[in-house]
């Protein structure tokens, strides 16, 4: 299912440290959000907000996304430069088999252990199930479409999202809800889903990874394959050992890219503003005006962390979200089961519960306990994905 690569110490024309960082600081929030003491006691910047708005833990899905459109310039570009279109079509489909039934497989667990007809009823949509169609469909616009269309597409997707959700009349609601019940991606989850959604959906029948948010969905990752491409010839300057200082002229071209970064960045974040009126700022539903919001704060992030690691040269505090950026995928996945098993009733307990009520909450309080204890938790999933840097192991699929 996956390979070892051993990588290199020095730092390669054509990679970015500060997108590995960046997808390790990502994935440090996913964990630290996913796997509190207690859902009773959270703070709220690390909830999901409840429908319309958002939190800062809103941007963690669609910052990922945004970082696999971001790769995608460079793992799929520079083949397709090279007339590999029909070998990166098989790893792409590859990829996209393995991570969905990866997905699935993680979403079984621990139901799985004690009753095997769970998998008749298990939810079929899911993080890693969404990454990995959304990757296949932006590869193979990448792959396949010219680039000076490729830049409508985005808006293409979007518009016909908005098209369903405001014409399509659903059946004792009519058009144009964006209510928990009633809007289109509710109803079209419903049709095609037939109940294989998540259990813990505001609404019976509705997927917050369902089925038509999914177009949007890929706007965010063609987005993010835009910034990887204006930041892959800076990439492709980058000095062969991590302590050089970039050359001036390429630093130039670089300042360059990232003011302009910023300011489209700044025209995202106010088309969000502008359309949130009409459009919710919606993570369930994926709206547009979601995909302006997280889009310009992806690009705002990218930029600050690339200027700082990758022109700057400033390495030091970026270790532990560098191993976790490395090996992004086997962290969630080993977050996701060692949080299962934590949370397996033993007895009249489980060892969660115990851990909390025994150690943390007694020592910190009931919500500092609880973020406490998923602090704990973040950094036993960076020891161990330090063991992997150390031993120069990129678990990849």
């Amino acid at each position: 299912m996956s390979e070892v690569v051993q990588p290199s110490t020095r730092v390669t024309p054509g990679r970015l440290m500060s997108l590995d960082v960046m997808r390790g600081l990502t994935m440090m929030m996913m964990i630290l959000v996913n796997n509190p003491g207690s859902w009773s006691y959270v703070y709220a910047p690390l909830e999901h907000a409840e429908w319309h708005g958002w939190t800062p833990t809103d941007l963690v899905f669609p910052l990922f996304m945004f970082m696999v459109g971001t790769s995608m310039a460079f793992s799929l570009d520079k083949r397709r430069e090279a007339g590999q279109r029909l070998a990166l079509l098989v790893r792409i489909v590859r990829r996209t088999v393995i991570l969905f039934i990866v997905g699935w497989v993680l979403g079984l667990f621990p139901d799985v252990l004690w009753d095997i007809h769970t998998v008749m009823s298990s939810r079929i949509p899911g993080v890693l199930q969404r990454i990995a169609i959304c990757y296949l469909l932006g590869s193979l616009i990448v792959l396949f479409i010219p680039r000076r269309i490729q830049w409508w597409i985005p808006f293409v997707l979007m518009a016909i999202y908005l098209i369903g959700m405001f014409a399509y009349p659903v059946p004792g609601y009519g058009a144009g809800s964006w209510d928990v019940e009633g809007n289109f991606c509710w109803y079209l989850d419903n049709q095609l889903l037939f109940g294989h959604t998540w259990s813990g959906s505001p609404a019976a029948g509705f997927d917050p990874e369902g089925v038509w948010s999914t177009l949007p969905a890929v706007a965010s990752v063609l987005f993010g394959c835009f910034v990887g491409r204006a930041l892959r010839p800076l990439a492709d300057c980058m000095p062969e050992y991590v302590d050089e200082v970039v050359a001036s002229e390429p630093t130039k071209i670089a300042l360059h890219t990232l003011v302009r970064m910023f300011v489209i960045a700044n025209v995202f974040l106010l088309a969000a503003y502008c359309s949130s009126g009409l459009v919710p700022i919606n993570k369930q539903l994926w709206t547009p005006s979601f995909v302006f919001l997280t889009t310009g704060v992806a690009m705002h992030l990218m930029a600050c962390l690339y200027y700082w690691i990758d022109i700057r040269g400033m390495r030091w505090g970026t270790l532990p979200f560098l191993v976790l950026g490395e090996n992004a995928i086997f962290a969630y996945c080993l977050s996701s089961l060692v949080g299962d098993l934590l949370s397996l009733q033993l007895g009249e307990t489980s060892s969660r519960r115990w851990l909390f009520e025994e150690v943390f909450q007694p020592t910190f309080g009931s919500l500092n306990g609880s973020l406490a204890m998923a602090i704990v938790y973040v950094v036993c999933c960076i020891g161990v994905t330090a063991i992997l840097h150390r031993k120069r192991w990129l678990l990849r699929i």
